[in-house]
């Protein structure tokens, strides 16, 4: 992998504050139910349970690196927003019909502590809060709104998210060329991690050159990121279920680990090159991802 960057307590702590800031925003756009309104406590506990916050931080992150204003007023909704729109596609991924799984972020599953009917309501309801989260960020004029609106609609839909969960629900099981895998890696992962970086872009006021950039990085990121996910299928510690992957046809399955981590280590030094031509100097999101991911593959080896 490329040399990561070295971590230095100002950065750490920066992190540290916006993770914070993030789950206490996250607390009060999520409606608070009564103790009979399980929708409510379902949606709660899918999205404030402890997690990485790897998109709503990135977007954040990246925002800042393209020029964006750090007193932004919309900017802490907008990540909020797409982390509701993640939390909501893990609900669906994890129930019975889809990819059944026990744990999620080291805590049963929704539909395992509310049922599958209260976990696809909250899922729908969380798709509705955070559009509405998103149309009322402040900051954005509305041309610019409109546009993160529709990347948050289009990363979700049938060219993104649905598209990619129902290619693996079909695909999955039989056999697939590695360019196959990969389409469906972009469509489950790339194309939430383009939103993300799109709406950053459109909150700094990034030119098309850079945006451009922005969603090659958010391409090669998203694989990388996969890549990730599918190395880890078969270790504990990650708050999962382990060997959900047996029987898929993944590019570990096909290619083994070692050619696996190779192809990670491109993806990631092109995301590399391309985030670098976006935002010149300006690092933090880099060292961010490259604190990241040298963390995660420490683990596995």
């Amino acid at each position: 992998m490329t040399r990561p960057f070295e971590t230095h307590p100002g950065h750490d702590g920066e992190l540290h504050e916006l993770h914070a800031a993030l789950q206490r925003r996250l607390d009060e756009l999520l409606p608070v139910g009564d103790e009979r309104d399980r929708v409510s406590s379902a949606m709660r506990e899918g999205v404030l349970a402890p997690g990485k916050r790897i998109r709503p931080l990135l977007l954040i992150l990246a925002a800042r690196d393209l020029g964006c204003d750090r007193d932004h007023p919309g900017l802490l909704d907008m990540a909020c927003a797409v982390e509701m729109v993640h939390a909501s596609s893990l609900i669906l991924d994890d129930i019975p019909c889809m990819d059944n799984a026990a744990l999620r972020r080291g805590r049963p599953t929704i539909h395992r502590q509310y049922g599958e009917d209260v976990a696809i309501l909250a899922a729908v309801a969380l798709l509705s809060s955070a559009f509405g989260v998103m149309v009322a960020a402040q900051g954005l004029s509305p041309e610019c709104r409109s546009q993160a609106v529709a990347e948050l609609s289009m990363a979700v839909g049938t060219q993104g998210l649905v598209q990619g969960q129902y290619k693996d629900l079909r695909e999955g099981t039989a056999p697939r060329s590695a360019e196959e895998i990969a389409t469906t890696n972009e469509l489950k992962t790339s194309v939430l991690f383009g939103a993300t970086l799109q709406i950053a872009a459109l909150a700094a006021g990034a030119s098309p050159a850079a945006r451009q950039k922005m969603r090659c990085f958010a391409q090669d990121l998203g694989q990388a990121f996969q890549l990730l996910d599918d190395l880890a299928d078969g270790h504990a510690g990650t708050g999962k279920d382990i060997n959900k992957d047996a029987g898929k046809s993944t590019l570990v399955a096909m290619l083994g680990s070692d050619a696996v981590r190779e192809r990670l280590d491109t993806h990631l030094r092109r995301a590399d090159a391309h985030f670098s031509r976006a935002c010149g100097k300006n690092q933090a999101t880099r060292r961010f991802m490259h604190a990241w991911f040298s963390k995660q593959l420490a683990a596995f080896s």
